[in-house]
């Protein structure tokens, strides 16, 4: 057996903690996990609190028994925690790209402008969006219907459905997660000379 580095003795307390936190949020107790897993109750508490040698066909038997994977249960890439967003001033917005999911983006915007009146100018394109209002009070037009958005309220909907959104009675700060087919519909739209004020890009 190998001499045990730092950078290993760190992987096997963080496997440890890992195992009994995915144990405690699936509302499991040791005896349930135990039995999941083909081990004796003693077995698991004895490798959750490092008195036990993790072994690798025990660890792929608990990975499979807390519904996750050998590879999640030992990762260790903490490396790219923090990110920056990429920043439009032309548009007033901020987007940042979901490193586990990158078809998913979260937008920040400052909108200035009520919606448009002319039902034209409104978007559809296939995806989805959610929005929060962090500041102040939004306006979404949605196919026939106007809906008022006031600060921490949320709304979600198909962006099949012609939309546009923009501001009542001063500037509002939006923060938007949309999905890839939504992220791309806005990228053509402000790329067609247009100044409708729309849901986040």
């Amino acid at each position: 057996m190998l001499p045990m580095t730092q950078e290993s003795g760190e992987l096997d307390s963080l496997v440890r903690k890992r195992i009994r936190a995915l144990r405690v949020a699936q509302g499991l107790s040791l005896e349930e996990l135990a039995t999941r897993s083909h081990l004796s109750q003693s077995s698991l508490s004895r490798i959750e609190n490092g008195q036990r040698r993790l072994a690798l066909d025990q660890l792929v038997t608990l990975a499979r028994a807390l519904d996750t994977t050998l590879d999640q249960l030992v990762d260790t890439a903490t490396d790219d925690v923090i990110t920056s967003p990429t920043v439009d001033s032309a548009h007033g917005r901020m987007r940042w790209t979901l490193k586990a999911d990158p078809g998913m983006s979260v937008v920040r915007q400052r909108l200035t402008a009520p919606p448009p009146d002319n039902p034209a100018r409104m978007r559809a394109h296939p995806g989805r969006e959610w929005l929060v209002v962090l500041s102040g009070t939004a306006i979404l037009m949605l196919g026939q219907r106007r809906f008022r958005i006031e600060t921490n309220q949320a709304a979600e909907f198909p962006t099949m459905m012609p939309h546009a959104i923009g501001t009542e009675g001063g500037p509002c700060e939006i923060l938007g997660l949309f999905d890839h087919d939504a992220r791309r519909g806005h990228q053509r739209d402000d790329g067609d000379g247009s100044d409708a004020q729309g849901a986040p890009e």
